[in-house]
């Protein structure tokens, strides 16, 4: 599970989050209403071009987005309740090569109700990079991602 990360920051959901795992996904950060997070391209990661698949990108964003809309540690009233997507658009701007290092940092910019609305950017910097903190220098943007939330009652 991805309880274990580089910031020790950690997310309930990502207890039984098998494709985080196994895309070796790395909380970076997580506050209220926003998360980073980070991973390195393997090659089976990769399309027919030799480039990032875009469901990789698309997978990992998600999940940033899925780590800002749920509280880390919710109160009793919040843990009755998920937020899940209720649709999203991404854009895709540049590639990602295998070996690189992509960050995500989402951000929620609007919440009203059960609704919410997220941005979540895309970062590819190169192998070297790695050590840099987000903050400083997460590379290239390749991706932005959108996602409209809403928070429904656990079943």
């Amino acid at each position: 599970m991805v309880e274990t990360t580089l910031s020790g920051a950690t997310h309930h959901i990502l207890t039984n989050d098998y494709a985080s795992e196994w895309m070796g996904i790395e909380v970076l950060k997580i506050d209220d209403g926003h998360a980073t997070i980070r991973m390195h391209l393997r090659q089976e990661m990769l399309n027919g071009f030799g480039m990032a698949h875009g469901g990789m990108i698309f997978a990992f964003a998600d999940t940033a987005f899925a780590l800002a809309c749920n509280p880390a540690n919710p109160t009793p009233k919040q843990a009755a309740n998920i937020t899940v997507a209720s649709g999203v658009d991404i854009n895709f701007i540049k590639p990602a090569f295998e070996g690189q290092v992509i960050t995500a940092v989402a951000n929620r910019r609007a919440s009203t109700g059960r609704s919410g609305l997220y941005d979540i950017q895309i970062y590819a910097a190169s192998p070297g990079a790695a050590g840099a903190t987000p903050d400083q220098d997460p590379g290239e943007l390749i991706a932005e991602f959108r996602g409209r939330s809403r928070t429904i009652s656990k079943k």
